[in-house]
């Protein structure tokens, strides 16, 4: 029953915002750092930021920082994506995964099935 969902993807005009929501059940969630990763068509999956276990360390690709924002509440087994300042190169497939070493490693071992950004031009 181990579950990542993502939600709060969207359209939305250059400049806008979104909030993106994983919610994890089947495990728990306090033992695992998250990460976000995006796919843009024709591309390969990039990494977009990731947050520690606790919450306590984030980290971010150079091409969100300053505009994204990752943040957790594990008492509701969710860990949230903020992005600011959209651009049309964001638009993407966006996915949160796993990662049990507790503080992003970059050893991710489950995936959700993501939720389409798609910025306008």
């Amino acid at each position: 029953q181990l579950q990542l969902v993502e939600s709060g993807g969207g359209l939305v005009q250059p400049g806008g915002s979104l909030r993106l929501s994983c919610a994890a059940s089947g495990f728990t969630l306090d033992y695992y750092a998250i990460g976000w990763f995006r796919q843009a068509p024709g591309k390969e999956r990039e990494g977009v930021s990731c947050i520690s276990s606790s919450g306590g360390s984030t980290y971010y690709a150079d091409s969100v920082k300053g505009r994204f924002t990752i943040s957790r509440d594990n008492a509701k087994t969710t860990v949230y994506l903020q992005m600011n300042s959209l651009k049309p190169e964001d638009t993407a497939v966006y996915y949160c995964a796993r990662d049990p070493s507790q503080h992003c490693d970059g050893e991710y071992d489950y995936w959700g099935q993501g939720t389409q950004v798609t910025v306008s031009s």
